[in-house]
């Protein structure tokens, strides 16, 4: 039977209490009801032990599941080290059951004699199957990126970390490099920003959200000089840097000055679910709230919503009201368990949801509310930021093509019936789309393809994306 290391337990729980933020933390600690830490959330540091002393291993597992479910934090940050550990406990679980079903078949006679409660009470470990069932079922809502199974034992089986290295999530639990070294991918850049000295010297700075194959941290970068040298994509070795601990906001801030040293590096292989996280830390946001309080939320409230992309319209040119110019504009509609919602992208902001396909789930943060008679809708500020929490799964449907919205010669807008007798609509590259048709690219394609309408035809999609297109 399998055990469950304390120690990596620990250092995983460590984590979690880390990334709550003050709200969060009393709150975790009301529920665990633990008497010596109740009241006080001071000293994270003793925290994950003081857990463990009063539940042990596996019931603080079980225990930190329900709290996490209740907080809620379902996001990748939290349950990204938790999953493992709960996913254990079941197999233990299970194991124990096997093993008491092939003792009481050997000793029919004895197990007869037994009380059924004896027997629960020696193998339970979690709460019983149908309450697993229920903890599962809640967390199939809306959320950062859960690891399916395969990405969990990817994620958590043994990282060789060089010994010259120091990984970001031991960083971020020990606050200190010691001589070593951090390598990281930076996933994401923000503007240069200002700040004023004592002297009144204008200095500039910028953030990056820099990611490993064990985790993600905000970086300060202090000088307008080093704001060319880092680009999103690359990896970079830090040296001679400071580590500084915001409590406020309950976050590790890695600082990069004039005596720091960095240089290139090789690639580093770092999960999806982190990258994402690792983006979300360069640009401060309102904090997450289900699209049926932002609909019940005043005028120009600003919020930030999660969930399913559901449609996503064409771009428009507008003409302001009492401004003479025009200015583009896109909207999709985003949905949720409390309802759905449209949000709409001005001018720049539309490249925010480029890559991004009906049925992702995405994050929109710091949106505004926008109230029009009886419909709320959100429109896009200078902060919008769009991070896409899970892709759309790839299906295999068929399909009957019975319209042409727009046909370009790279890519083009179709509307479809689906089997459900629903009609969607799709994009496909144009290419395929001829190949498919049977019609060339050049000239009247618009029109030639009409003339072979209605048009059934097997497609790969993802999301409002036709991947492969063959003539049924």
């Amino acid at each position: 039977m399998s055990s469950i290391s304390e120690s990596e337990w620990k250092k995983a729980l460590t984590f979690i209490i880390e990334d709550l933020d003050k709200p969060q933390l009393k709150k975790m600690l009301g529920f665990l009801d633990i008497p010596k830490q109740k009241k006080t959330t001071k000293s994270r540091e003793t925290i994950p032990q003081t857990i463990i002393e009063f539940y042990g291993v596996e019931k603080s597992i079980q225990k930190i599941d329900e709290a996490m479910l209740w907080i809620p934090r379902k996001d990748g940050a939290v349950q990204d080290h938790l999953r493992p550990f709960v996913e254990k406990l079941k197999n233990k679980e299970n194991e124990g059951k096997k093993g008491n079903k092939r003792k009481r078949s050997e000793t029919e006679s004895e197990s007869a004699e037994k009380t059924p409660e004896a027997g629960f009470k020696k193998n339970n470990i979690v709460n019983d199957s149908s309450s697993d069932e229920e903890r599962e079922a809640e967390t199939d809502g809306l959320k950062s990126p859960q690891p399916d199974k395969v990405e969990v034992v990817i994620f958590f089986k043994e990282i060789k970390i060089p010994s010259w290295r120091k990984s970001i999530h031991d960083v971020k639990i020990s606050g200190d490099l010691g001589n070593k070294v951090i390598a990281g991918k930076v996933v994401q850049k923000s503007g240069l920003r200002a700040y004023e000295t004592k002297k009144r010297e204008k200095k500039f700075f910028f953030y990056l959200g820099v990611a490993d194959e064990t985790g993600c941290i905000k970086v300060m970068v202090y000088g307008r000089e080093r704001y060319q040298r880092f680009q999103e994509k690359s990896c970079y070795l830090f040296r001679e840097v400071i580590m500084e601990e915001n409590v406020i906001k309950g976050e590790s801030i890695m600082k990069v000055t004039k005596k720091s040293v960095i240089s290139k590096t090789a690639p580093i292989d770092v999960p999806e679910n982190v990258e994402m996280e690792a983006q979300m830390l360069v640009y401060s946001q309102t904090p997450v709230c289900s699209i049926g309080q932002a609909i019940g939320s005043e005028e120009k409230t600003s919020v930030s919503v999660e969930g399913k992309v559901t449609e996503i319209g064409s771009v428009e040119t507008v003409k302001l009201k009492n401004k003479r110019r025009k200015k583009d504009k896109q909207e999709f509609q985003l949905e949720d368990g409390t309802g759905s919602i449209w949000i709409t992208l001005w001018g720049e902001d539309m490249k925010q949801l480029r890559g991004t396909s009906r049925g992702d789930s995405v994050r929109v943060v710091n949106v505004k509310t926008s109230h029009y008679y009886d419909s709320v809708s959100l429109n896009s500020t200078d902060f919008t930021r769009i991070f896409k929490v899970q892709s759309a799964a790839v299906e295999n449907v068929a399909i009957q093509i019975i319209g042409i919205k727009d046909a370009k010669k790279t890519e083009t807008e179709v509307d479809a019936l689906i089997s459900s007798g629903e009609v969607q609509s799709f994009v496909v590259t144009s290419s395929l789309l001829a190949k498919a048709f049977g019609v060339r690219l050049e000239g009247d394609f618009e029109d030639r393809l009409l003339e072979k309408m209605p048009f059934s035809a097997d497609v790969e999609i993802n999301g409002n994306k036709i991947m492969k297109i063959k003539y049924a």
